[in-house]
């Protein structure tokens, strides 16, 4: 049986996808040949509703692709509401409180435990019965819990985010954490790549897996890679397709003596 990709980042492996927010329904199938292990999508920034979340979320597992949803605040009732839907992955964003990281742990990890009974569990409060513990493992198995780090809080706090038993991931948000930096989209910047190797290389210390979403060129991908991240998640399908459009036309618009200005040529994302 082909490991789960949560077996995969356990053994260390690289991991390989791309976020998606097309819902058409020839678009998986078309993912699928591209040999990703899993898709990233993004309730958060993209307007995603419940139905078309779920209908993404199986047809993607469906192929043999996990899906991997980022809700869009830190809320474990949203992050069980993802998991019902069929994603396997839960990112919350902009977390900076070991209290929001285990609320995250206590949706993907312990569901359907809830309130006061999950809560005297996760401190440790209160003993879990051998069967109950049996009963959540099986009922959650497979489950990643990942947490956005994209803040100058986040990263000052960061080895005590990391220790909160159940975190699997790392997901760096370079936009939000260049501005939180004061350094806006200044991702060569040498403090916005200190930041990101601080990240890495003590996410990494901690046993977790760890990847940083960009929609640039794949050279940034391969840096980061070399420095320790072990999830590619790279780019998306509006910015992969202006890219290769754009590029396509400009090498037919130069061998038709067109002019790429005259012609309106689109920005690459």
């Amino acid at each position: 049986m082909e490991p789960t990709l949560l077996e995969k980042l356990k053994a260390g492996k690289n991991v390989y996808g791309t976020c998606i927010t097309s819902t058409s329904p020839m678009w998986p199938a078309a993912v699928k040949r591209t040999g990703v292990d899993f898709v990233f999508l993004d309730t958060e920034h993209v307007p995603l509703g419940r139905t078309e979340l779920a209908a993404l979320c199986q047809q993607f597992r469906h192929l043999g692709i996990t899906p991997i949803v980022r809700i869009p605040c830190p809320d474990p009732y949203l992050a069980c509401q993802a998991i019902d839907a069929g994603a396997k992955g839960i990112v919350a964003p902009y977390l900076e409180s070991t209290a929001q990281i285990m609320e995250l742990v206590g949706a993907t990890k312990y569901r359907p435990l809830k309130g006061q009974v999950l809560q005297g569990y996760l401190s440790g409060d209160v003993p879990m019965p051998q069967n109950l513990q049996e009963y959540v493992a099986h009922y959650n198995a497979g489950n990643i819990c990942i947490a956005n780090i994209e803040s100058v809080p986040a990263m000052e706090n960061l080895d005590a985010l990391l220790s909160v038993p159940g975190l699997d991931a790392v997901f760096i948000g370079p936009h939000d954490l260049s501005v939180s930096l004061g350094l806006p989209e200044q991702y060569d910047h040498p403090d916005f790549e200190k930041a990101v190797s601080y990240i890495i290389r003590t996410t990494r210390a901690k046993g977790l897996a760890i990847g940083i979403h960009f929609s640039l060129e794949p050279e940034r991908q391969i840096q980061w890679m070399k420095e320790g991240a072990n999830i590619v998640v790279h780019s998306f399908d509006v910015a992969l397709f202006v890219q290769k459009l754009t590029a396509d036309f400009r090498k037919i618009k130069s061998a038709a003596g067109d002019s790429a200005a005259e012609n309106g040529e689109a920005m690459i994302v």
